[in-house]
């Protein structure tokens, strides 16, 4: 069994409550959106990756004895449906499972040991519609929801969905500013000012290599 894999790398985990610890990258190839912005553009279509078997996937993730976790990401990777035989397959292997997710795709079938860290579109992006609300559903306390804020429109717009759809939700919430676009501090001072129940999720990444991290 095989999925269309763009690129295969080990770093620190960038985002989400597992920010700052190893992981291994197993970024599928193809999305249904196109968000304005992107910063992983070049995996959007599905010609930009290759076929690479389940088996040759875990045996590779195997090799790195120091991962705390495995993150699948995209592009979007629900648009393969083997992508859950891959979480199932590594699960059953023992390892932690991280999905990165836009929410427009059901998280129906994911399997409940995944942590899933699924995004909703804020107008800025420019699919502030396309999240689907049946997602909520299927979340637990283990799995977050992730809302990239670029300006001021974008952080109103989230106040109101967590008010209008999360009162009562156990999940982690992230506010994560477009990198370049609204600062950190001032995302911060906003949630402090409004007494968000929500956390800051600063891209690592970009903070430790502002010139692109190193893929190993």
């Amino acid at each position: 069994m095989k999925v269309i894999v763009n690129e295969l790398f080990h770093s620190l985990q960038g985002e989400s409550s597992n920010a700052g610890f190893p992981s291994l990258f197993i970024r599928l190839a193809g999305c249904n959106l196109g968000c304005s912005y992107c910063d992983t553009d070049y995996a959007r279509t599905i010609t930009s990756g290759k076929e690479t078997s389940i088996d040759e996937l875990v045996k590779t993730a195997e090799k790195y004895n120091n991962i705390h976790h495995v993150t699948i990401t995209g592009g979007e990777p629900l648009l393969q449906k083997n992508s859950i035989m891959l979480m199932k397959a590594l699960i059953e292997k023992g390892f932690t499972v991280q999905l990165e997710t836009n929410g427009s795709i059901s998280i129906k079938d994911v399997p409940q040991q995944v942590i899933k860290i699924v995004d909703v579109k804020t107008p800025s992006s420019g699919h502030s519609s396309s999240f689907l609300h049946q997602n909520l559903e299927f979340m637990n306390s283990r799995d977050e929801l992730k809302f990239v804020i670029l300006d001021i429109n974008d952080y109103h717009f989230s106040v109101d969905f967590i008010k209008k759809h999360l009162n009562n939700k156990k999940i982690i919430i992230n506010f994560s500013p477009v990198y370049g676009k609204i600062s950190g501090t001032e995302l911060a001072n906003l949630i402090l000012i409004d007494k968000l129940p929500v956390r800051l999720n600063l891209q690592l990444h970009k903070i430790l290599w502002p010139d692109g991290e190193p893929k190993t």
